[in-house]
């Protein structure tokens, strides 16, 4: 069982750049797959980008490359987004997720466990 807790989201100006953390319960967590997903008030929720378990492959959106980094610290059970440049379209509520499965995908049934989510936004 993994249980994981997203922090960092808040109000920025656009521009401005965010580190949301993804911090899990569990022994067994270095070995899973993490994923941010987003969701924006009446959308659906959407991959952002995902890492693996050793933090050398990674996966982002189209909408994001370039702008978002996705890391890992397994010594501290915590998963990083760091979000450069944002834009008011990345107002969303950020979710994390774990995956037993193998490869980094940016499905969301393959994810195992989910987090609260954390907000964030950006006013136009």
């Amino acid at each position: 069982q993994v249980q994981l807790v997203e922090s960092g989201g808040r109000r920025v100006q656009a521009g401005d750049s965010l580190r949301l953390s993804c911090t899990a319960s569990g022994r067994t967590f270095p070995s899973y797959i993490v994923g941010w997903f987003r969701q924006a008030p009446g959308k659906e929720r959407l991959f952002v980008a995902g890492v693996d378990w050793g933090g050398a492959e990674t996966l982002y959106s189209d909408s994001v490359k370039g702008r978002f980094t996705i890391s890992r610290a397994n010594t501290k059970n915590t998963v990083y987004l760091h979000m450069d440049s944002l834009k008011p379209e990345d107002t969303a509520v950020y979710y994390c997720a774990a995956s037993a499965n193998g490869a980094v995908t940016s499905t969301p049934r393959m994810y195992n466990y989910w987090g609260q989510g954390t907000r964030v936004t950006v006013p136009s």
